[in-house]
């Protein structure tokens, strides 16, 4: 897994030609960070049946988006949905393919993993510079008989446009009305405190060395990487743990029916969902130019539709309910 994520920060897997028809093509895709793990293992796997060569550059949901609409990549991928207007307009196929979450790390001496607990307020507060030191009493007493040290507050925040802080500015954005009027919802913040990384690679990097650091990330990095957890408080008044089941308790409620599957997966009923989960989309063209990468784009996630569960369930992703497979799986042949 450690390799896997080193990968990213180079091009992952090296471009190939690879047969979609009769035409040779190289395959190019980029954006999502939070799909990039998942994306580099399935191209792995399916390389030695199908033959076909993926090229995937974790650049962030906002370039993902951007360089599709400007024809400059094969496919593009986004854990935000891309506009109804844009998609009209660029005359572009979006799909989800894949279920996950984002867990909020810190770095606080003394506190194990999964022992803290937060709400969504709180973490609100802390996001925005209202509570700036991990003993702050509104802390305190959701943790009662744990000890927290008289240490500052180091938010690590995404950079650039991402879909992690797009996942969990909506979280808080249903919770708390200070964030909501403040803050806002978006793959960009102005951010009041804090300093900027780059996207779950980069949060999973620095939390770990920042004493008093906290910061939200994919799981699959906070695994690779031995981060800590927090419990959240979901929308039933529990306390839960980021994990596949917790993910998948979110999954489960979702209203995948929305147009274009712009399914909303934060803040679900349920009481072992987990708060800010979110599903990741895949964007292809549909124009005649890109017809032959964007046949051999759709061959790549039809062979992950029907042999790549396993192994999203393994990365603590939460493959796609087998109705929404099948419906999406129909717009492929549109």
């Amino acid at each position: 897994m450690r390799a896997i994520l080193f990968a990213l920060m180079a091009l992952a897997i090296t471009a190939a030609d690879v047969k979609a028809g009769e035409a040779q093509t190289s395959v190019m895709g980029t954006g999502s960070a939070f799909a990039a793990p998942i994306y580099i293992k399935w191209a792995e796997q399916q390389r030695s049946t199908t033959g076909l060569a993926i090229n995937y550059q974790p650049s962030g949901s906002s370039v993902g988006q951007l360089q599709v609409l400007k024809g400059l990549t094969d496919f593009g991928a986004s854990d935000v949905p891309m506009d109804d207007g844009k998609l009209k307009e660029g005359d572009i196929l979006q799909f989800p393919t894949v279920v996950g979450g984002y867990a909020v790390v810190v770095n606080i001496p003394g506190v194990s993993s999964g022992k803290l607990r937060l709400t969504a307020p709180v973490l609100a507060d802390i996001f925005m510079g209202g509570i700036r030191s991990w003993n702050d009493q509104r802390i305190a007493k959701l943790n009662p008989g744990l000890t927290l040290p008289q240490l500052a507050i180091s938010l690590l925040y995404h950079a650039g446009g991402s879909g992690g802080t797009y996942a969990i500015s909506r979280y808080l954005s249903k919770n708390s009305e200070a964030w909501r009027d403040k803050m806002g919802i978006g793959m960009t913040l102005n951010w009041p405190v804090g300093a900027g990384v780059k996207g779950s690679n980069g949060a999973a990097s620095t939390v770990p060395m920042t004493s008093g650091g906290i910061g939200y990330a994919e799981l699959s990095y906070v695994i690779a990487n031995n981060l800590a957890t927090v419990q959240l408080q979901n929308r039933a008044g529990r306390f839960v743990h980021p994990n596949g089941d917790s993910f998948a308790a979110a999954a489960e409620s979702g209203d995948w029916s929305v147009p274009n599957y712009a399914v909303d997966l934060t803040d679900m009923p349920g009481e072992q969902a987990w708060p800010i989960v979110t599903a990741t989309f895949a964007l292809v063209p549909r124009a005649p130019s890109k017809r032959a990468t964007s046949a051999a784009t759709l061959e790549f996630f039809r062979w992950a539709f029907a042999h790549g569960d396993a192994t999203a369930r393994t990365m603590q992703f939460v493959p796609l309910p087998s109705k929404v497979k099948v419906d999406v799986l129909k717009t492929f042949r549109n």
